[in-house]
């Protein structure tokens, strides 16, 4: 896919790199926000308020950063890939599970989902330093952080 012109200082070749595991990162976010959704519309039991209204928060949330890593995306020259089909052939996260209802069998779905993005964008966050874009391992590191603050929210409810 060809470049936007840009005068940042980052030769193309690492740009393009950066573009494509953004990418990447998009497509999971964009599916990170539907299965909370999936969760926040599903979920039943003793504990549905509490849990439909955190799987709220992490849709919000991860909404939020598709946003920061798509604007990421073009501000390096790119073409932000953020159609729901692009995130639904590309999204490297599991499939979630359609059939529950039980609210920890959701939190268990969800932690998985949480917990394997934080692992790639932690991944992303050396990848994006090693070419040399320190303020894109910024967005990651950000991301990171509130994904690992999600984490802890959404696990708490199995943890006694």
């Amino acid at each position: 896919m060809e470049l936007h012109n840009t005068k940042i200082d980052l030769a193309k070749g690492k740009r393009e790199k950066l573009i494509e595991i953004l990418n990447q990162r998009l497509a999971d976010a964009s599916d990170l926000k539907s299965q909370a959704k999936q969760a926040h519309w599903n979920v039943k039991g003793m504990n549905f308020i509490a849990l439909h209204e955190l799987f709220d928060q992490v849709a919000t949330e991860a909404e939020g950063y598709t946003d920061l890593i798509a604007e990421r995306i073009t501000t390096l020259g790119g073409v932000a890939l953020g159609t729901v089909r692009v995130a639904a052939q590309n999204s490297s996260l599991a499939e979630y599970p359609l059939e529950i209802a039980d609210g920890a069998a959701h939190v268990d779905a969800l932690s998985n989902a949480l917990a394997d993005f934080g692992k790639k964008i932690r991944t992303n966050i050396d990848d994006s330093d090693d070419l040399g874009d320190k303020d894109t391992a910024d967005i990651f590191t950000e991301v990171s952080r509130g994904i690992d603050k999600l984490l802890w929210f959404v696990e708490a409810h199995l943890q006694a």
